[in-house]
C-alpha cells in the first residue's frame, strides 16, 4: 500500500530544519508519513517563499527516484531434452557417415560397428556425423552435426562449405518440432557410458572425434569429450566419485591443469603426455592424443632391430662377430 506524505506539523523549533537551497536554519518543513518519518531530508518546503521558494514534493521525489524492481525469483528450469526417437532414427548401420568411413581406414570393421552403437553415432542424408549428447540417465540433450574428410579424418573447415557445424536442436526448432522457448543445457559426450561401466577409469578429451578414436584403440577406459577446451566446467560434476585422467590437446594443458586444481572435489589428473611428446610440428598442427595414436599406428617408428636388418650383410656379420647385443629400449 502506498504511503501518504504531508508537511510536518509545527511542534517547536526542532520541527523546522535548515533549507537545502538557501541554507537558512529553522525554516525548512519536511514531508513526513503517517508515523512522522520524513521521506528524505531534501523533500520539503522553505518558509521563505519569495526569496527562496524551494518546494520539493514527494511526487517530484518519486519521479526523480523511480523504485528499483528486483528480479522475480525464477526456479531453475529442468533441462530440455530431444525426443529419443531422433537418436534411434539416425543411428544407422547400413549407411556410413564420412567420419565412420574414415574410422574404417584405421580400425577393424567390427570395432567401428561397436563404436557406432556404443556412442550412438548418427548420420545425416549428406553423410555428416551426429555426435549425440546423452546423459547418464539416457536423456538426449542435443546432437552436434559435423563434416569430416573420409580420407584424412580431418574436420572440414572450408568457409565455402555450408553447414560445417550444426545442432540437432537448432534444426528441430526451425522445423517447429521443439517449442520456441526450448533451451539447451549440454552434457558430456559419452556421458551415458558412465552407468554402463561403473568401474572403469574415465579418460577425458576435448573433441568427440578424439573420444571415439581413442575408445577404439584403448577400450580399457571410458572416453568422454567436453566438446571444447573451454568446456572444462560444471558439466564435469557428473564425474564426482570417479577416477578421471584428462588428456587436453597440445595447447590446452595449462588451462586444464588450473581448472582441475579449482575443482578439488573431483578426482581429475591432467596428463602432460602431449607436453612431453609433442614436436614443434605437432604444436603447430594443434594435435591431440588421437593424432598421436593414429601416427603411431600408421607410421610406427622402426625398431633398432628393423633398422639393422636393412644393413648390408657384411655389417650384420661384423655385429655378430663383435658379439654386440641389439637393444630397442635405449636408456640414458
Amino acid at each position: 500500500m502506498a504511503k501518504h506524505y504531508k508537511l510536518q506539523k509545527y511542534s517547536g523549533i526542532a520541527s523546522r530544519h535548515q533549507c537545502p537551497s538557501c541554507g537558512r536554519k529553522h525554516c525548512f518543513t519536511l514531508y513526513v508519513d503517517e508515523e512522522g518519518k520524513p521521506l528524505d531530508e531534501s523533500v520539503g518546503r522553505c518558509d521563505h517563499e519569495s526569496s527562496c521558494g524551494y518546494n520539493y514534493t514527494p511526487k517530484e521525489y518519486f519521479r526523480d527516484h523511480p523504485p528499483i524492481e528486483l528480479p522475480k525469483y525464477q526456479p531453475k528450469q529442468s533441462p530440455n531434452y530431444i525426443p529419443y526417437k531422433y537418436v534411434r532414427k539416425s543411428v544407422r548401420f547400413d549407411i556410413e557417415s564420412d567420419f565412420t568411413r574414415f574410422l574404417h581406414t584405421i580400425l577393424d570393421p567390427l570395432i567401428v560397428e561397436g563404436l557406432t552403437d556404443e556412442y550412438k553415432l548418427g548420420v545425416t542424408k549428406a553423410g555428416d556425423v551426429i555426435f549425440f549428447q546423452i546423459d547418464r540417465n539416457g536423456k538426449c540433450h542435443t546432437g552436434k552435426i559435423m563434416k569430416y574428410d573420409p580420407e584424412t579424418g580431418h574436420r572440414i573447415k572450408d568457409e565455402n562449405v555450408g553447414g560445417r557445424i550444426n545442432w540437432v536442436h537448432s534444426l528441430l526448432k526451425r522445423m517447429h518440432r521443439l517449442p520456441y522457448k526450448w533451451e539447451l543445457r549440454q552434457c558430456l559426450f559419452g556421458e551415458h557410458l558412465l552407468r554402463e561401466f561403473p568401474d572403469k577409469t574415465v579418460a577425458l578429451v576435448e573433441s568427440e572425434k578424439t573420444a571415439v578414436i581413442c575408445a577404439g584403440m584403448m577400450p580399457q577406459y571410458i572416453w568422454l569429450a567436453t566438446g571444447g577446451k573451454s568446456q572444462f566446467n560444471e558439466r564435469l560434476n557428473v564425474l564426482k566419485g570417479r577416477k578421471v585422467v584428462a588428456f587436453p590437446d597440445v595447447d590446452g594443458y595449462e588451462e586444464w591443469r588450473k581448472k582441475s586444481a579449482s575443482m578439488p572435489e573431483l578426482n581429475i589428473a591432467v596428463s602432460d603426455l602431449l607436453e612431453r611428446m609433442a614436436t614443434p610440428e605437432d604444436r603447430q598442427n594443434h594435435v591431440d592424443i588421437a593424432d598421436i595414436l593414429i601416427k603411431e599406428l600408421l607410421h610406427p617408428e622402426p625398431t633398432i632391430a628393423q633398422i639393422l636388418a636393412t644393413l648390408p650383410k657384411e655389417a650384420q656379420l661384423l655385429i655378430e662377430d663383435l658379439g654386440l647385443e641389439v637393444v630397442d629400449d635405449w636408456q640414458f
